[in-house]
């Protein structure tokens, strides 16, 4: 019974872990940022939320494009570009991480 329910746990825990959300920005050089959006397993970002916030709020806001990108104009001062596929799958990227 105890290899049954490790067996049981081990299985969910992996596939808790399965579809982590990932993203990478980078600086365009031209006043312009671009960030993309996936998922560790591989699937499509095309559709998910995605914000810049800076104070504490949301600047700019809308949904990674087709191609699980999205493009915005680079905010002065500092700010976080930010993937939101829901609970747990959040990823954070702060505007002075961001390079060419």
């Amino acid at each position: 019974m105890f290899k049954k329910v490790l067996f049981s746990v081990l299985v969910v825990s992996s596939s808790l872990f399965a579809h982590s959300a990932i993203m990478s920005c980078f600086d365009n050089g031209d006043g312009s940022v671009t960030c993309e959006g996936g998922f560790s397993d591989g699937s499509s970002a095309s559709g998910v939320n995605f914000y810049v916030e800076q104070g504490g709020k949301k600047v700019i806001s809308g949904k990674m494009s087709e191609d699980s990108e999205f493009t915005f104009k680079k905010p002065s001062g500092e700010y976080s570009a930010v993937f939101d596929a829901g609970e747990g799958h959040q990823v954070y990227v702060k505007g002075s991480d961001i390079t060419e």
